[in-house]
Protein backbone atom coordinates (compact mmCIF):
# COMPACT_ATOMS: atom_id res chain seq x y z
CA UNK A 1 0.00 0.00 0.00
CA UNK A 2 2.83 2.56 0.79
CA UNK A 3 3.97 1.86 -2.68
CA UNK A 4 0.20 3.00 -4.60
CA UNK A 5 -0.57 5.67 -1.94
CA UNK A 6 2.54 8.48 -3.39
CA UNK A 7 0.65 7.71 -7.16
CA UNK A 8 -2.52 8.25 -6.56
CA UNK A 9 -3.07 11.99 -7.47
CA UNK A 10 -1.56 10.87 -10.86
CA UNK A 11 -3.99 7.97 -10.97
CA UNK A 12 -6.78 10.47 -9.96
CA UNK A 13 -5.82 12.29 -13.34
CA UNK A 14 -5.58 9.74 -15.61
CA UNK A 15 -8.90 8.56 -14.58
CA UNK A 16 -10.50 11.95 -15.14
CA UNK A 17 -8.78 12.43 -18.35
CA UNK A 18 -10.23 8.91 -19.74
CA UNK A 19 -13.78 10.14 -18.30
CA UNK A 20 -13.17 13.47 -19.67
CA UNK A 21 -12.58 11.92 -23.37
CA UNK A 22 -15.09 9.73 -22.95
CA UNK A 23 -17.93 11.46 -22.06
CA UNK A 24 -17.21 14.23 -25.11
CA UNK A 25 -16.50 12.05 -27.22
CA UNK A 26 -13.39 13.25 -28.67
CA UNK A 27 -11.42 12.44 -31.33
CA UNK A 28 -8.26 10.82 -31.01
CA UNK A 29 -6.48 13.99 -33.06
CA UNK A 30 -8.51 16.27 -30.70
CA UNK A 31 -7.31 14.16 -27.43
CA UNK A 32 -6.65 10.61 -27.19
CA UNK A 33 -7.28 8.92 -24.42
CA UNK A 34 -4.67 7.49 -21.65
CA UNK A 35 -5.27 4.17 -22.57
CA UNK A 36 -4.54 4.89 -26.62
CA UNK A 37 -1.08 6.40 -25.16
CA UNK A 38 -0.17 3.10 -23.74
CA UNK A 39 -0.71 1.28 -26.69
CA UNK A 40 1.02 3.50 -28.94
CA UNK A 41 4.12 2.88 -26.73
CA UNK A 42 3.35 -0.64 -27.28
CA UNK A 43 2.85 -0.90 -30.36
CA UNK A 44 6.61 0.05 -32.07
CA UNK A 45 8.55 0.72 -28.58
CA UNK A 46 12.12 0.38 -30.42
CA UNK A 47 12.16 3.53 -32.10
CA UNK A 48 10.78 5.07 -28.83
CA UNK A 49 12.93 3.83 -26.98
CA UNK A 50 16.28 4.70 -29.28
CA UNK A 51 15.21 7.93 -29.15
CA UNK A 52 14.75 8.42 -25.65
CA UNK A 53 18.26 7.10 -25.06
CA UNK A 54 19.68 9.50 -27.74
CA UNK A 55 17.39 12.31 -25.83
CA UNK A 56 18.78 10.85 -22.57
CA UNK A 57 22.73 11.37 -23.93
CA UNK A 58 22.30 14.34 -25.71
CA UNK A 59 20.59 16.27 -21.85
CA UNK A 60 23.46 14.69 -20.11
CA UNK A 61 26.23 16.31 -22.11
CA UNK A 62 24.29 19.25 -22.22
CA UNK A 63 23.55 19.19 -18.20
CA UNK A 64 27.70 18.69 -17.84
CA UNK A 65 28.52 21.09 -20.44
CA UNK A 66 26.09 24.01 -19.39
CA UNK A 67 26.95 23.21 -15.36
CA UNK A 68 30.79 22.82 -15.76
CA UNK A 69 30.67 26.53 -17.74
CA UNK A 70 28.15 27.73 -14.76
CA UNK A 71 30.26 26.88 -12.03
CA UNK A 72 33.32 27.96 -13.96
CA UNK A 73 31.91 31.74 -14.30
CA UNK A 74 30.91 31.32 -10.82
CA UNK A 75 34.54 30.77 -9.84
CA UNK A 76 35.60 33.71 -12.10
CA UNK A 77 33.33 35.98 -10.34
CA UNK A 78 34.14 35.17 -6.76
CA UNK A 79 38.19 35.46 -7.96
CA UNK A 80 38.02 38.94 -9.39
CA UNK A 81 35.08 42.35 -8.56
CA UNK A 82 36.48 43.39 -12.10
CA UNK A 83 35.11 39.93 -13.74
CA UNK A 84 31.97 39.38 -11.58
CA UNK A 85 30.50 43.03 -13.01
CA UNK A 86 31.97 41.94 -16.27
CA UNK A 87 30.19 38.69 -15.97
CA UNK A 88 27.41 38.70 -14.17
CA UNK A 89 25.47 41.11 -16.28
CA UNK A 90 25.95 39.20 -19.54
CA UNK A 91 25.64 35.55 -18.24
CA UNK A 92 21.95 36.98 -17.36
CA UNK A 93 21.37 38.47 -20.25
CA UNK A 94 22.53 35.85 -22.50
CA UNK A 95 20.61 33.06 -20.62
CA UNK A 96 17.47 35.59 -20.96
CA UNK A 97 17.45 35.60 -24.78
CA UNK A 98 15.34 33.11 -26.35
CA UNK A 99 17.07 29.67 -27.73
CA UNK A 100 15.14 30.08 -30.87
CA UNK A 101 16.61 33.63 -31.28
CA UNK A 102 20.25 32.21 -30.82
CA UNK A 103 20.31 29.04 -32.85
CA UNK A 104 20.79 30.46 -36.26
CA UNK A 105 23.91 32.05 -34.77
CA UNK A 106 25.19 28.99 -33.23
CA UNK A 107 24.30 26.56 -35.87
CA UNK A 108 26.56 28.99 -37.77
CA UNK A 109 29.28 28.61 -35.82
CA UNK A 110 29.30 25.23 -34.98
CA UNK A 111 27.41 23.70 -37.53
CA UNK A 112 23.51 21.73 -37.97
CA UNK A 113 24.68 19.02 -35.62
CA UNK A 114 24.35 17.80 -32.46
CA UNK A 115 27.18 20.30 -31.44
CA UNK A 116 24.23 22.88 -31.95
CA UNK A 117 22.09 20.65 -30.03
CA UNK A 118 24.31 20.02 -26.79
CA UNK A 119 25.03 23.95 -26.73
CA UNK A 120 21.55 24.73 -26.54
CA UNK A 121 20.96 22.37 -23.87
CA UNK A 122 24.07 23.40 -22.25
CA UNK A 123 22.65 27.14 -22.34
CA UNK A 124 19.25 26.43 -20.65
CA UNK A 125 21.55 24.45 -18.05
CA UNK A 126 24.34 27.51 -17.95
CA UNK A 127 22.40 29.90 -15.43
CA UNK A 128 21.47 27.25 -12.35
CA UNK A 129 24.59 25.76 -12.04
CA UNK A 130 26.46 30.16 -12.16
CA UNK A 131 23.59 31.39 -9.92
CA UNK A 132 23.33 28.42 -6.92
CA UNK A 133 27.59 28.08 -7.40
CA UNK A 134 28.23 31.62 -6.97
CA UNK A 135 25.95 31.98 -4.20
CA UNK A 136 27.73 29.05 -2.17
CA UNK A 137 30.49 30.44 -2.89
CA UNK A 138 29.80 33.47 -1.07
CA UNK A 139 28.32 31.67 2.17
CA UNK A 140 31.16 30.08 3.40
CA UNK A 141 30.75 28.99 7.67
CA UNK A 142 30.44 32.08 10.06
CA UNK A 143 33.91 32.76 10.86
CA UNK A 144 36.08 30.54 8.78
CA UNK A 145 37.42 33.12 6.17
CA UNK A 146 38.73 35.39 8.93
CA UNK A 147 40.00 32.19 10.19
CA UNK A 148 41.65 31.54 7.20
CA UNK A 149 43.00 35.06 6.29
CA UNK A 150 44.47 35.26 10.37
CA UNK A 151 46.35 31.90 9.23
CA UNK A 152 47.71 33.70 6.68
CA UNK A 153 46.04 31.67 3.33
CA UNK A 154 45.80 33.08 0.00
CA UNK A 155 43.30 34.15 -2.41
CA UNK A 156 43.64 30.60 -4.18
CA UNK A 157 43.83 28.62 -1.14
CA UNK A 158 40.72 30.05 0.80
CA UNK A 159 38.94 28.97 -2.69
CA UNK A 160 40.82 25.52 -2.48
CA UNK A 161 39.98 24.75 1.40
CA UNK A 162 36.95 26.84 1.90
CA UNK A 163 34.55 28.14 -0.64
CA UNK A 164 34.76 25.56 -3.03
CA UNK A 165 33.67 23.31 -0.07
CA UNK A 166 30.74 25.43 0.81
CA UNK A 167 29.44 25.39 -2.65
CA UNK A 168 28.92 22.02 -2.87
CA UNK A 169 25.61 21.88 -1.31
CA UNK A 170 24.44 24.69 -3.56
CA UNK A 171 25.55 23.02 -6.55
CA UNK A 172 23.92 20.06 -5.85
CA UNK A 173 20.42 21.57 -5.52
CA UNK A 174 21.41 23.17 -9.31
CA UNK A 175 22.29 19.99 -10.54
CA UNK A 176 18.80 18.31 -9.54
CA UNK A 177 17.07 21.83 -10.65
CA UNK A 178 18.61 21.27 -14.17
CA UNK A 179 19.04 18.04 -14.37
CA UNK A 180 15.25 17.42 -15.24
CA UNK A 181 15.36 20.69 -17.58
CA UNK A 182 18.25 19.31 -19.56
CA UNK A 183 15.41 16.55 -20.60
CA UNK A 184 13.85 18.93 -22.25
CA UNK A 185 15.75 21.25 -23.45
CA UNK A 186 16.98 18.68 -25.25
CA UNK A 187 13.73 17.67 -26.97
CA UNK A 188 13.44 21.16 -28.14
CA UNK A 189 16.77 21.39 -30.01
CA UNK A 190 16.04 18.20 -31.64
CA UNK A 191 12.48 19.62 -32.36
CA UNK A 192 14.01 22.97 -33.74
CA UNK A 193 17.15 21.53 -35.24
CA UNK A 194 14.98 18.51 -37.23
CA UNK A 195 17.60 15.93 -36.59
CA UNK A 196 16.71 12.22 -34.51
CA UNK A 197 15.40 11.68 -31.07
CA UNK A 198 12.34 12.29 -29.10
CA UNK A 199 11.89 16.17 -30.32
CA UNK A 200 12.49 14.91 -33.80
CA UNK A 201 10.17 11.92 -33.61
CA UNK A 202 7.40 14.43 -31.76
CA UNK A 203 7.74 16.95 -34.79
CA UNK A 204 6.68 13.71 -37.04
CA UNK A 205 4.17 13.01 -35.18
CA UNK A 206 2.99 16.62 -34.72
CA UNK A 207 2.66 16.92 -38.52
CA UNK A 208 1.18 13.91 -38.91
CA UNK A 209 -1.40 14.47 -36.70
CA UNK A 210 -0.98 11.67 -34.83
CA UNK A 211 -1.71 12.42 -31.40
CA UNK A 212 -1.25 9.14 -30.11
CA UNK A 213 2.28 8.91 -30.70
CA UNK A 214 2.83 12.63 -30.12
CA UNK A 215 1.83 11.85 -26.33
CA UNK A 216 3.67 8.69 -26.21
CA UNK A 217 6.45 10.70 -27.22
CA UNK A 218 6.00 12.97 -24.44
CA UNK A 219 5.10 10.42 -21.82
CA UNK A 220 8.85 8.47 -22.43
CA UNK A 221 9.97 12.19 -22.43
CA UNK A 222 8.56 12.54 -18.94
CA UNK A 223 10.11 8.97 -17.62
CA UNK A 224 13.33 10.22 -18.90
CA UNK A 225 13.24 13.22 -16.81
CA UNK A 226 11.86 11.91 -13.85
CA UNK A 227 14.80 9.56 -14.00
CA UNK A 228 17.44 12.04 -14.44
CA UNK A 229 15.77 14.14 -11.66
CA UNK A 230 15.55 10.93 -9.34
CA UNK A 231 19.72 10.27 -10.10
CA UNK A 232 20.60 13.70 -9.09
CA UNK A 233 18.25 13.86 -6.08
CA UNK A 234 20.47 10.19 -5.01
CA UNK A 235 23.76 12.27 -5.84
CA UNK A 236 22.43 15.34 -3.59
CA UNK A 237 21.38 13.27 -0.75
CA UNK A 238 24.69 11.03 -1.18
CA UNK A 239 26.48 14.26 -1.32
CA UNK A 240 25.04 16.28 1.65
CA UNK A 241 25.44 12.94 3.68
CA UNK A 242 29.33 12.50 3.34
CA UNK A 243 29.58 16.54 4.02
CA UNK A 244 27.92 15.82 7.41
Amino acid sequence: MRYVTPFWGIALLLAAWQAWVSINGLNSIVMPSPGAVVAAVFADPAPLLAGGLRTLGLAVAGLAVGLAVGTGFAVLCWVSRLLDGMLTPLSVVFASVPVVALIPVIARLLGYDIRTEIAIVAIICFLPGFVFTGAGLRAPPPGSADLLRVLGAGRWTTLWRLALPAAVPSWMVAFRLAAPQSVLAAMVAEFLMGTEGLGSLFRTARDQFDMDRALALSAVATVASITVFLAALAAERRARERMT
